[in-house]
C-alpha cells in the first residue's frame, strides 16, 4: 500500500538540539521503515534549515519529489520544552514554508501519477482555508483514496468546527486521551467524561470506521464496530515523547493494512511507540524486530 502524507515539516529544536519533525514527516518515516512506500506533500524554506531536511529526508530513506521549496517563507520550527515525564509543548512560528504549498494541475497530477491508496494528515497545517482546502481538492481529485486523521491538537493551532470537518472526511481518526477529553468537553453538553461514550458520539456523528485513542503507558482504547477494548501498553524509560504517537499511528495503519486481528495490530503499534519514546527525537533508529522482541519479552510477565 501506497501512501501520501500531508501537512507541516518542523525542526524540533530542545535548546542548541536540533530534530527533524513534524507529524506527517514523522508518520512517514516510520511507514517507509515499515515497508509501506510514502511521499510527502510539505514546503521548506531556502534556507539552512531547509537544505538540512532535504538531507535528513534522504538519510530516512525518504523521496523529496512532492516536497516544494518556498522561497518567501521560513523552514518550519517547533521549539521544544518537555516536563519531567517526558511530555512535550510546541511554540511553533507560523506562517511557515509547509502553510503556501501550491497545488496546481501539474502537482496534483505529479501526486496522483504516486498513486496513493491512504492519505495521512492532522490538524496543525489545515488552520487556513487554503491549506484546509488543499486536502479537500486532494480528496476529490483521487475519491478512492482513505483518510488517516490524526487529531494532533497543538495549543493555538486548532478549532473545533475544523477538527469536526476533518473527522468527517476520515476512515480512521487516531487522538490521545486528553484530546478526547477536550473535544468531549465541548461537544458532550457538560456529561461527566467517558472514554466510551466520547468515542459512540465522535465515532457516530463522522461517520468514522475506526477511532484509535493512545493511552500513553497503558496503551490505546480502540472502537470499532460499537464496542471499545483497551490493549495494553508497554513499559519503558521515556527520553520524550516526540514523534512517539506518530510512530504509533503508522504501525497502526500497517496492521490495518496487512489486515492483522485488532489485538495483533495494537500490540505492534504500542512496542512501536514505547520504544521511540524511549530515545531522543521524534524519528530515532528504530527495528520492527526490536518491536517484536519487546512483545515478546512481556508474553510471560
Amino acid at each position: 500500500m501506497r501512501i501520501l502524507s500531508v501537512g507541516e515539516l518542523l525542526w524540533d529544536v530542545f535548546g542548541d538540539r536540533e530534530f527533524l519533525g513534524g507529524a506527517p514527516l514523522n508518520f512517514s518515516a516510520s511507514s517507509q521503515r515499515l515497508g509501506n512506500p510514502s511521499f510527502f506533500l510539505t514546503g521548506l524554506g531556502s534556507d539552512r534549515l531547509g537544505a538540512k531536511a532535504i538531507q535528513a529526508m534522504e538519510a530516512l530513506s525518504l523521496t523529496t519529489c512532492l516536497v516544494q521549496v518556498v522561497p518567501d517563507f521560513p523552514t518550519g520550527i517547533a521549539n521544544v520544552a518537555t516536563d519531567a515525564s517526558g511530555n512535550a509543548t510546541f511554540f511553533i512560528s507560523r506562517p511557515a514554508a509547509f502553510d503556501c504549498v501550491c497545488l496546481d494541475e501539474p502537482k496534483l497530477r505529479a501526486i496522483r501519477n504516486t498513486h496513493p491508496d491512504w492519505l495521512y494528515f492532522g490538524t496543525l497545517a489545515q488552520t487556513s482555508p487554503q491549506s484546509e482546502g488543499r486536502i479537500q481538492k486532494l480528496v476529490a481529485a483521487m475519491p478512492n483514496l482513505k483518510c488517516f486523521y490524526d487529531i494532533n491538537l497543538r495549543e493555538g493551532h486548532w478549532d473545533l468546527s475544523l477538527v469536526q470537518r476533518l473527522s468527517q472526511m476520515a476512515s480512521i481518526v487516531k487522538l490521545n486521551e486528553s484530546e478526547a477529553e477536550t473535544l468531549y468537553a465541548l461537544t458532550c453538553d457538560s456529561k461527566p467524561y467517558s472514554l466510551a461514550e466520547f468515542c459512540q458520539h465522535w465515532s457516530s456523528t463522522y461517520g468514522i470506521d475506526v477511532l484509535c485513542v493512545t493511552l500513553g503507558s497503558q496503551g490505546c482504547a480502540i472502537w470499532v464496530e460499537g464496542k471499545l477494548t483497551r490493549y495494553a501498553g508497554f513499559s519503558v524509560q521515556v527520553v520524550d515523547t516526540v514523534g512517539a504517537g506518530d510512530a504509533f499511528s503508522a504501525a497502526f495503519l500497517h496492521g490495518v493494512l496487512l489486515q492483522w486481528p485488532m489485538e495483533r495490530t495494537c500490540a505492534f503499534a504500542n512496542a512501536v511507540g514505547a520504544i521511540v519514546a524511549s530515545r531522543a527525537g521524534a524519528t530515532p533508529d528504530w527495528s520492527p524486530e526490536e518491536c517484536l522482541q519487546l512483545i515478546a519479552a512481556n508474553l510471560f510477565v
